[in-house]
């Protein structure tokens, strides 16, 4: 008799609600971008008299005149909705000046607008299909941040470039030093931030070629590889070519922590002006500076995030001028944990699924991410052993996959943080899955293996045992 197949599992119904940007809109208009210029197509109902919806296209200059004059137009033409692509960073005038006037402009990505194949490509049919989508609510629109959270993203953003450029140098003095034949950067775990390297090389362009006196300059924990020191400079061919560059990354370095340390201390000042990273004390005051007293209602944004381990407040800053204090915009964690990239996207048809490529999402957003999920790896938290049992998984994990899925975890707690401003983080301890381990599952599958050995198992209960 043949098997039965098995029955398909039947999908229960499901209703969903349109979000806002699916919504149709009678009175819209488009901007499709261009460096110089824009084509701006306009969608109205139909004229008195009229059965058909009317298109008018036009192009304006990309200055920001012409486009408050356009501004102007499209606010007596009573437009309810206005989509621009995403085109490099040329959308910006448009965007800012738009906004300005109370428009609202809605910026879309360049993959939901995409034209369609065998369809000729014009800048005027791209700024007809635009409005046309946009119209019909087939367009999701991007995220982008208040003006306060531009600006702080502004300054969390040159931050990184400015600290990429001084480890690029910091690499370029390791460089230089191994063409020297100087093998300090392999006694050394790192030369940059390592006051004894400093001092060391310092010396060497001052003119000091001596192994020993440089190896005396070791501090701290460096003073016990004193005899490595020694060996790292012996035969060393530092000449004066060597400590003119060498003079001039230094020079470099110096001039990029000052502006580190100046931007920093910018970024301390700007959140001070953002109403909504302010704490309240006991007493419901709130303003720059409150909410820092033992007994506070309502921590500052950074200080609720500076609790989740692996979060500095650097990197608390960063994630702040990424996703914004407002998590209206992103319903769920899952969706905040969605635009970061942190998530595969899925892939379905019919009966196969697969596992989905990884989003591209917000890359800085990603980085830091990560960047607290390294950091979350050797504390002695809950997060800490999530980080050692998905990188000890056996024929997978690993550092990196355990730094995102961390990442991934501290993106959610954030969520939750900043969506409620009175929550604070408590930690489940690193003892959490064992706590939470099925006692009794465990049991048998610790019986069922000593059975299969050829043992007979009789498990008596010790008295008093929890």
């Amino acid at each position: 008799m043949a098997a039965r197949k098995p029955r398909a599992k039947r999908m229960s119904a499901q209703a969903v609600e349109d979000e806002d940007y699916q919504l149709r809109w009678e009175r819209v208009a488009a901007v499709d971008v261009a460096k110089a210029s824009g084509m701006v197509c306009l969608r109205l109902p139909p004229a008195p008299g009229k059965t058909r919806r009317t298109s008018r296209t036009w192009q304006v200059p990309a200055t920001v005149p012409d486009i408050e004059a356009l501004a102007a137009e499209l606010k007596a033409a009573g437009v309810q909705k206005i989509a621009m692509e995403s085109t490099s960073d040329y959308w910006r005038v448009w965007f800012a000046v738009l906004e300005g006037a109370g428009l609202g402009p809605k910026l879309v990505d360049a993959s939901q607008a995409k034209n369609l194949p065998g369809r000729p490509k014009t800048d005027r049919l791209d700024a007809q299909w635009l409005a046309r989508l946009a119209e019909m609510g087939l367009l999701r629109e991007s995220f982008v941040p208040p003006p306060q959270i531009r600006a702080l993203r502004a300054y969390t953003r040159q931050l990184v470039n400015l600290t990429g450029d001084r480890t690029r140098y910091w690499q370029r003095m390791e460089k230089l030093l191994e063409g020297a034949l100087c093998k300090l950067s392999s006694v050394a775990s790192q030369l940059a931030g390592n006051r004894s390297c400093l001092d060391m090389i310092t010396a060497m362009i001052a003119g000091e070629r001596d192994p020993h006196a440089l190896a005396a300059m070791a501090q701290g924990r460096m003073r016990a590889k004193h005899a490595a020191l020694v060996k790292a400079f012996t035969g060393m061919q530092f000449n004066g070519e060597h400590a003119f560059t060498a003079q001039s990354y230094l020079r470099m370095i110096a001039g990029l922590d000052a502006e580190i340390e100046a931007l920093e201390a910018r970024i301390r000042e700007h959140l001070e002006t953002i109403p909504a990273a302010w704490g309240a004390d006991a007493d419901g005051t709130t303003g720059p500076g409150a909410g820092l007293g033992p007994d506070a209602a309502v921590l500052p944004a950074i200080a609720r995030l500076d609790e989740i381990p692996g979060v500095s407040a650097q990197i608390a800053a960063g994630i702040i001028a990424e996703i914004g204090l407002d998590m209206s915009v992103f319903p769920t964690p899952q969706a905040l944990v969605s635009w970061c990239g942190l998530a595969p996207v899925p892939h379905q048809s019919g009966p196969r699924k697969g596992r989905g490529k990884k989003g591209h999402g917000n890359s800085y957003a990603r980085r830091l991410a990560v960047q607290a999920g390294n950091g979350a790896a050797r504390t002695g938290t809950f997060l800490g052993e999530r980080h050692k049992r998905i990188r000890s998984r056996p024929g997978g994990g690993g550092w990196k996959k355990a730094n995102a899925a961390v990442g991934r975890s501290v993106m959610i707690i954030v969520w939750h943080l900043l969506k409620d401003p009175s929550a604070r983080y408590a930690d489940l301890g690193p003892d959490h899955y064992a706590r939470h381990t099925d006692r009794n599952r465990k049991t048998r599958n610790h019986k069922r293996q000593l059975e299969a050995l050829g043992y007979d198992v009789i498990l008596t209960p010790r008295t008093g045992a929890a």
